[in-house]
């Protein structure tokens, strides 16, 4: 492979994360990084912060902690900015949404009352479960996104920050499958300024950013950045964009012992998995439509992974159930049930079974921050459109036109631990082996 030519410009001065929607994993997110700043928690399920990268040879022993390998903004250099629809600062966000206990927000509630969310752009036909009220109102859909890009300029200015990311952390809008609209920035932008369906509120929050250049992750199973007009668009203004869909629960679950079935060559014969989960998301989700497009996302994971075209002795016509169950007394603590029924030698069934009684914004929290400086990074280091080697952080990692996405998290991290090596003129690392063996 030849060698990254670029240069990584330095991580100096300070990185605004602006996040769309202020609710449980927003808060939670913000109230973590500074109760971390603060010394009272630990960065806990992030890799930016957390992991480690092996540098040559298992003998030489350079295993450095990834922010010291590579240069990433620091956590007192970062502010945060946020669009809601309700109009509460994040501290009183944080309380409602009942995931961090109060004794720990309160330690933060500074910095958390002080942050109060900008005008939304919101339309209550992608998100039916929800009425907000803090909300913008423009002539068109074109007005709307010229609003984002004021608010964006405003905030970079205002908090006199160096460089933007923008983070979708916001509800899942209803179903959406790729139209004529969404095919060129020309059709798009005349979408825009048409008022058209075609254009969900998350999409115009993409287009904003990429105009503005700022750095998009989807954090939710939406169609938005995933299009050719805001694909072909980041590659003009030289923007790195990636999604969808935060990989915490459930799914994470699947990306982890599937890869492991199918090395050992064991087959499935059904997989079904439930969810109970209270919150807003589990509000959202109760509506249909924007199970859709979650159940979109959910189960794609599979396939790709188990590839039954390859393996239809093991994986031809597996049975792939997913269900979701709005349940409020559960609140953020989503339960994911699992039943899998494997066959190994000679035919014979087995089962798995597995329930993750699970953290939901706890699980995405550590997500934001990683994909916020590794946005950040490849910014910084020149590097544009579809940022494959993120699909770690992903349910439906966004690929080049024609290639299938890659769902095995080990291979995941393979690749996202290779391009820092990679960005850093370091050997990548193959695992083979065989080199300690030679005479």
């Amino acid at each position: 492979m030849s060698q990254y030519k670029g240069e990584i410009v330095p991580a100096e001065g300070k990185l605004g994360i602006l996040l769309v929607g202020l609710g449980a994993v927003s808060t939670t997110f913000i109230a973590g990084v500074e109760a971390i700043r603060r010394g009272v928690s630990q960065p806990i399920g992030s890799l930016t912060q957390m992991g480690t990268i092996r540098l040559g040879k298992r003998t030489e022993n350079r295993v450095p902690k990834i922010k010291e390998f590579i240069s990433l903004a620091e956590l007192d250099d970062l502010v945060f900015g946020a669009w809601d629809i309700f109009d509460e600062n994040a501290y009183e966000a944080g309380l409602d949404a009942g995931v961090l206990e109060k004794d720990l927000l309160n330690q933060v509630s500074e910095p958390l009352s002080s942050l109060k969310p900008m005008k939304a752009v919101f339309d209550n036909r992608y998100v039916k479960r929800l009425h907000g009220t803090n909300v913008k109102s423009g002539k068109n859909k074109m007005d709307l996104a010229e609003q984002l890009m004021e608010d964006i300029s405003e905030f970079k200015s205002a908090n006199g920050c160096d460089r933007l990311v923008m983070v979708w952390a916001a509800s899942t809008e209803i179903f959406l499958e790729e139209s004529d609209e969404h095919r060129s920035i020309e059709a798009f932008e005349k979408a825009l300024y048409d008022d058209s369906e075609a254009i969900a509120p998350s999409m115009i929050y993409a287009y904003a950013a990429i105009k503005s250049g700022v750095p998009f992750a989807n954090g939710a199973p939406n169609l938005t950045v995933d299009i050719p007009a805001l694909t072909e668009l980041a590659d003009q203004y030289g923007v790195p964009i990636c999604g969808k869909d935060f990989k915490t629960g459930q799914t994470l679950m699947k990306t982890i012992i599937a890869p492991g079935l199918k090395s050992r060559m064991l087959g499935l014969a059904g997989w079904y998995s439930t969810n109970i989960l209270g919150n807003r998301d589990g509000e959202v989700l109760d509506d249909p439509e924007s199970f859709k497009t979650k159940e979109e996302s959910k189960l794609s994971v599979l396939e790709q992974i188990l590839q039954p075209d390859v393996y239809p002795d093991l994986y031809d016509g597996f049975s792939h159930v997913v269900r979701i169950n709005y349940y409020p007394p559960r609140g953020d603590n989503k339960e994911g049930w699992d039943n899998i029924d494997i066959f190994g030698w000679l035919g014979y069934p087995m089962q798995i079974k597995i329930d993750f009684l699970c953290r939901d914004s706890i699980l995405a929290a550590p997500l934001c921050l990683d994909l916020a400086l590794f946005l950040d990074l490849a910014k910084r280091a020149g590097m544009k459109g579809v940022q494959e080697w993120l699909s770690f952080y992903f349910k439906s990692p966004q690929t080049a036109p024609g290639l299938y996405p890659e769902h095995d998290i080990f291979i995941q991290l393979k690749k996202l631990k290779n391009t820092l090596r990679y960005l850093k003129g370091e050997e990548l690392i193959t695992h083979l082996g065989i080199e300690y063996y030679d005479d």
